[in-house]
């Protein structure tokens, strides 16, 4: 059944949206902004050592993303599951299914803990032809090879907690974890006193204490506050065959279109690094930079995606709806705000970065693109994040987020940079132009209402 494209659906407040939505979405935020003022804080201090280390930390950090992006996509498809378990106030649903997904996310922690250790120089190599960037990254992500597995049970507990509308302890630890990693960025990277400065290697190990850190502040606020994640190893374990073929049913296309899609991401990565040094620098400094106001629309998805799944666990579909209509026609107007602020912080590049000016240049033309695709990458992020996922709506999610990338903006950019030796901002533009196809696309699912599936029932 075909639904209007309108937020009005008998019974639904605005007021009562917006409400319940920023107090999910605003700890999210926090959340995120305290990762990314890190990530900033982190990328201006190896940037004081110059641009080789900043390509070779970018690059370092590629390998660490792609496990991130796996791992989220694990814990993402479980967390459908348990928005409308904790809907329903099954507990012990939510606690086999958050032992499943660390189950999954520690077996593949344990592949990437060993690349990184053993093989480091190899798989940089798959970025860059820079032998100093390959000597540096390969030492940054050996020392990083030890916040793998840490990573993933974090991970687990943190958007399990989120699902189940307790963010203050997920904010505490990263506010902990990253706080000690800053300070041991700053001593580590430098050195102080009879502390050598280690650079690169250093700003691995203060991430791999910070990781640690999180896990255990994770764990004991949980089983010390009663917290539904806080179960026994007999219910954390208790999943069998049926509830595996159930979970992957669901959550494998959200798995492969993670993998997919991130596989996409790093060939963007490549795609610059391949162009040159300069080129790869200045897309670090953008993208870091950038995260600092794309906060707000993570908070955003996820914060919509809670509240989608809740109200299909409640049996409330028509609110669902409402909510999926509400949050798309909003994100865009916010990304004018957002616009607004990330233009006037470009201005700041040759302040905090010690690069040359044709890094410099670049990054400030590469924010000028991110601007102009805002309005429709947060449409996309509300499709795929809050809509697609906790609607139980994976298989089309997964074409939607993949096939663009794939189809349109990787061939695009593969063209600018080899073909035409374009520049490193026209190269950005051709990979931002699948965003005005996917919101299109996006709109389009919304309206058929095909998206919304209850998958706990």
């Amino acid at each position: 059944m075909k639904q209007p494209f309108s937020s009005k659906t008998p019974g639904s407040s605005a007021s009562g949206f917006y409400k319940s939505l920023f107090a999910i979405a605003l700890p999210i935020m926090f959340q995120q902004f305290i990762t990314s003022s890190v990530n900033i804080l982190s990328t201006i201090m190896i940037g004081q050592l110059g641009t080789v280390e900043i390509a070779a930390v970018g690059l370092g950090n590629q390998i660490f993303f792609v496990y991130h992006i796996t791992v989220f996509g694990i814990c993402s498809g479980g967390t459908i599951f348990t928005a409308q378990f904790w809907g329903k106030k099954d507990i012990p649903g939510i606690r086999k299914n958050m032992g499943l997904c660390i189950s999954l996310s520690l077996s593949l922690g344990l592949l990437f803990t060993l690349g990184a250790m053993l093989i480091p120089d190899r798989i940089i190599s798959i970025y860059s032809r820079d032998p100093l960037v390959i000597e540096a990254g390969s030492a940054y992500l050996r020392f990083l090879s030890p916040a793998f597995i840490p990573f993933a049970i974090s991970m687990v507990f943190g958007l399990t907690l989120r699902a189940v509308e307790r963010m203050r302890l997920a904010i505490t630890a990263t506010f902990i974890a990253l706080s000690l990693n800053t300070a041991l960025n700053y001593l580590l990277i430098f050195g102080a006193g009879p502390i050598p400065g280690l650079g690169v290697r250093g700003a691995a190990i203060a991430a791999t204490i910070a990781r640690y850190t999180e896990m255990l502040i994770l764990i004991i606020g949980c089983y010390s506050l009663g917290y539904a994640p806080a179960g026994k190893l007999s219910e954390i374990f208790a999943f069998n065959s049926v509830y595996v073929g159930r979970y992957l049913k669901i959550a494998l296309p959200v798995i492969v279109n993670e993998i997919i899609w991130v596989l996409g991401y790093t060939t963007q990565n490549l795609i610059f690094a391949r162009s040159s040094t300069e080129a790869i620098a200045a897309y670090n400094i953008t993208n870091t930079v950038s995260q600092l106001i794309w906060v707000v629309f993570i908070g955003l998805g996820n914060g919509v995606g809670v509240l989608i799944g809740k109200k299909i666990g409640e049996g409330k579909e028509e609110e669902a709806r409402d909510y999926a209509f509400r949050i798309v026609r909003f994100t865009p107007i916010v990304s004018l705000g957002a616009i607004a602020v990330l233009l006037p912080l470009s201005r700041l590049l040759p302040f905090v970065f010690n690069v040359g000016p044709e890094v410099i240049q670049s990054s400030a033309m590469m924010f000028i693109v991110v601007c102009c695709a805002y309005p429709f990458r947060s449409v996309v992020n509300s499709m795929v994040l809050g809509i697609c996922r906790a609607g139980g709506d994976t298989v089309f999610g997964a074409f939607y987020e993949i096939l663009p990338m794939w189809l349109i903006s990787l061939p695009l950019g593969a063209a600018a940079a080899f073909l035409f030796s374009a520049p490193a901002h026209i190269i950005l533009l051709c990979f931002c132009m699948e965003l005005p196809v996917k919101t299109a696309l996006g709109i389009w699912r919304l309206k058929t209402g095909k998206w919304l599936r209850n998958v706990v029932s």
